[in-house]
């Protein structure tokens, strides 16, 4: 039985929304025009407001290169309408992968990425009639503390490191001895990015993201405050590596390839689970200044502070980023915060918090970055929990200028469709939205493949993934 999600209409949802004092920033429209809006970007057009987020698979082959499953997901994506499809996430260095089969570009696979591209487009161009402005980018990513061999950690975090495993089995954390990168390690990691970005314009890709969120390494380095040395303490230090990265793409590629970041404004603090209540509480003692973590109240850490987070989008914005698609949180140590769902991933606590208060929180700090930067792409995330009446939301939150561009992830893995039934009858459908159960990110948690990953996907609404869920759990070894 559904916990929190109990809507039968707009008007039940509104209601509460009304009843938990949300209304100002939780907002509906019945109007759905604001969707069909063309955005510029750069000196390209977006067919329309809407797109797919990007996500973490963990279904392409061993070397990087994507497998059949990857391929089926891309063509449903593309053939679903959404006119920018904003690629998952790629790692520029073989052990900067979050899992043994997480996408990975490198020279010897971009005619694979190629390819990639070419069936996308082709699915698109089949199902709308045209692809002239569809756009498609892929996110670069370095996994940092959560590369799948072992953490790569930028600074010693006194709140994330107990929450950070050097040995999940037994489930010891990193110590205080532990190395970090050196400021050499974070050049070569400068050095990988440009090449992955010069590599995905090469096979095609209208934009890159440089991943700055979910406390991945670039999103570790927006809070190095206590980090010494060229990529510490000050912002201007804080922000030299994604910087430079965005300067030497922009040379090596004439300035032709597009450039976004997906990027946490609000890392919030680690949670654990009560043993009592099974519902997430903040992992205790933190530290008070809370000074490790980015876009966090230092002295009240369980509220945002966007002071830092508007001044590093300046600082990109200036440098020659055209696009923010504006999260939080850590898919690892608190899960409610990025993603509020009706049922916690299976190695999780309940949530703490009504789901609406989450969807609050980002739209709220997106639409307040997006006031600071009016001329700025901002795509804003945290509608999948709505279900089908995240298009309302959507709608009035463009109407309003609170974001450019509505996105949705793990509803897209359910739903790939649904902007093209949206077009077609002016709703969602009821029966094939996301209902936010979290069977994605427990297909994520399965390693006893003999690839050491189950793919992911969404098991109620996809028969291919409700099958490899089965045989997750047929073949799981005992305990």
């Amino acid at each position: 039985m559904p916990k929190h999600f109990r809507y039968r209409s707009l008007e039940d949802l509104q209601e509460d929304i009304t009843r938990l004092g949300l209304q100002d920033e939780i907002r509906m429209s019945e109007d759905l025009s604001p969707l069909w809006n063309p955005v510029s970007f750069g000196n390209r057009t977006i067919g329309n407001s809407l797109a797919i987020h990007p996500m973490e698979g963990c279904d392409g082959h061993l070397d990087g290169s994507p497998d059949e499953l990857v391929y089926r997901r891309w063509e449903r994506f593309g053939a679903g309408g959404a006119k920018l499809i904003w690629g998952e996430a790629t790692a520029v260095q073989e052990d900067a992968r979050a899992n043994t089969r997480q996408l990975w570009i490198h020279d010897d696979n971009v005619s694979d990425f190629e390819n990639l591209v070419l069936r996308t487009r082709t699915a698109h161009k089949k199902s709308i009639g045209k692809d002239d402005d569809l756009i498609v980018g892929l996110q670069l990513t370095h996994s940092g503390r959560y590369s799948y061999r072992k953490p790569l950690i930028a600074y010693h975090d006194p709140a994330v490191d107990p929450a950070t495993l050097i040995d999940k089995k037994r489930k010891i954390p990193v110590p205080p001895d532990y190395p970090i990168l050196s400021d050499g390690d974070l050049k070569r990691v400068e050095d990988a990015l440009v090449h992955a970005a010069v590599l995905a314009w090469k096979a095609g890709f209208d934009f890159v993201d440089l991943k700055q969120c979910h406390r991945y390494l670039l999103s570790e380095l927006l809070g190095a405050k206590m980090r010494e040395g060229e990529y510490g303490g000050s912002l201007k230090n804080r922000t030299r590596l994604v910087r430079n990265v965005i300067g030497r793409i922009r040379e090596a590629t004439d300035d032709q390839l597009l450039l976004a970041s997906r990027m946490n404004v609000y890392d919030g603090i680690p949670y654990k689970t009560d043993p009592d209540s099974n519902e997430g509480i903040p992992r205790e003692p933190y530290p008070i200044p809370y000074r490790s973590g980015f876009g966090v109240d230092e002295q009240s850490p369980l509220k945002e502070d966007l002071t830092e987070p508007l001044a590093v989008i300046g600082l990109l914005r200036e440098a020659g980023l055209q696009m923010i698609n504006v999260t939080m949180g850590s898919p690892y140590y608190n899960p409610h915060v990025g993603r509020p769902a009706e049922k916690a991933p299976i190695d999780a606590y309940e949530t703490p918090e009504h789901p609406l208060y989450g969807v609050a929180r980002h739209f709220r700090c997106a639409a307040a970055i997006q006031q600071a930067y009016p001329d700025l792409n901002i795509v804003g995330t945290g509608y999948s929990w709505l279900q089908q009446y995240l298009i309302n939301a959507g709608a009035a939150n463009i109407r309003d200028g609170r974001v450019t561009i509505v996105g949705s992830g793990r509803g897209a893995l359910a739903y790939p469709d649904f902007v093209k039934d949206v077009n077609d009858t002016g709703e969602m459908i009821r029966k094939k939205v996301c209902i936010t159960v979290s069977y994605c990110v427990a297909l994520m948690r399965g390693k006893h493949n003999e690839l050491g990953q189950f793919a992911s996907g969404c098991v109620p609404r996809d028969k291919m993934y409700a099958e490899i869920y089965k045989d997750m759990l047929k073949t799981a070894p005992d305990k």
